[in-house]
């Protein structure tokens, strides 16, 4: 009788184990290492810094992230068609050379017209993004060059170029309107950066989720033959991928020209391995096909936490960089026990 009983107790302690463990391999599946990474660094730096949860830092730190965020947006096309962009860093730089450049010429030429010099050099300056973008879609869809060989050498392209216009100084003479409103200014109380970036995420979003060419970049990652035969035009998808991937980078590229209120040629190198990292970290895979957009958001956002945590318990800039590649090594790795998980659970 007693050993019955303890056969049962033992049995109902290996049922309920069991259940707790399914339950969490369910958790992991839907929502992907995000959720815990984000809770382990809160506590982490929390117990660190008494600062890091105050409203002003936070602000800052959504701020500071913004342009990170616009960047993984648009490497996020890139990814869900099976590819990923490494020259959004060199995007970025060459926006903000040649939308500075066009601006400082044209209000030296028209300094009455403040707002039609800003608007000329930010017309200029996502052109050039845009142009990147439109040089890397068409090698990937038209004539099938890797995403990785044909963004590595536009990345070395554009930042030679950008080196090359500038010489390696900044860029001066912006109006100062510029910088005071998309670098420093607020719309409805909010800092502009975050105003903007929210605005692109939301044309982000609906194209996504509302429209068929957002179905038509699933379809493409996830199986490129079935969605030519299924009548999708898969060279047109790849290109647009990689131009609105190279426009979103150029409008980051535009505001950190504001904050920085000069046209720098260095900046944005970490944005590729940044930008790939939330975007794997926020669950969207490197074989295409799978990604949601808020997640991404909320990776841009985590990496931004990182590194302002990083900042409060005064880590180095170099130590940084090893932690933000050893994150992307634990994404990569938790996507994988993520769809061995699925597999699992669905057998």
């Amino acid at each position: 009788m007693a050993q019955g009983s303890a056969l049962d107790t033992a049995t109902a302690a290996q049922s309920s184990t069991t259940t707790l463990s399914h339950k969490l391999k369910v958790v992991f599946v839907r929502l992907g290492v995000l959720p815990f990474l984000l809770l382990i660094a809160i506590v982490v730096f929390t117990a660190i810094s008494d600062n890091f949860l105050s409203g002003r830092n936070l602000l800052n730190v959504v701020r500071q992230s913004s342009y990170l965020m616009l960047v993984a947006v648009g490497q996020m096309f890139a990814l869900l068609t099976g590819g990923f962009d490494l020259s959004v860093g060199t995007i970025v730089a060459l926006t903000s050379v040649v939308g500075a450049t066009a601006m400082a010429a044209a209000f030296s030429m028209m300094p009455d017209a403040v707002w039609l010099a800003i608007t000329l050099g930010v017309i200029a300056g996502i052109a050039a993004g845009l142009f990147i973008g439109a040089i890397n879609g068409f090698g990937v869809a038209v004539f099938g060059v890797s995403p990785f060989m044909m963004t590595l050498g536009m990345s070395s392209v554009g930042f030679g170029v950008a080196l090359y216009m500038t010489g390696g100084t900044p860029v001066y003479g912006m109006p100062q309107e510029f910088g005071n409103v998309f670098g420093f200014g607020t719309v409805f109380g909010v800092p502009a950066p975050i105003f903007v970036a929210l605005l692109v995420i939301a044309g982000a979003y609906v194209l996504v989720n509302r429209t068929r060419l957002g179905r038509y970049f699933y379809a493409v990652g996830g199986n490129v033959k079935a969605a030519s035969l299924s009548g999708i035009s898969t060279r047109l998808t790849l290109f647009l991928a990689y131009l609105i991937c190279g426009g979103i980078a150029a409008i980051s590229g535009m505001l950190l020209t504001a904050r920085l209120d000069s046209g720098e040629a260095n900046i944005g190198s970490a944005m590729p391995l940044e930008s790939i990292a939330a975007c794997v970290i926020a669950g969207v895979s490197l074989r295409g096909g799978v990604g949601r957009l808020e997640n991404v958001v909320l990776g841009a956002l985590f990496i931004g936490l990182v590194q302002n945590g990083m900042n409060l318990a005064r880590i180095e800039s170099y130590l940084q960089t090893v932690v933000i590649g050893a994150l992307l090594i634990i994404a990569v790795v938790a996507d994988q026990m993520r769809l061995r998980m699925s597999a699992s659970l669905q057998g």
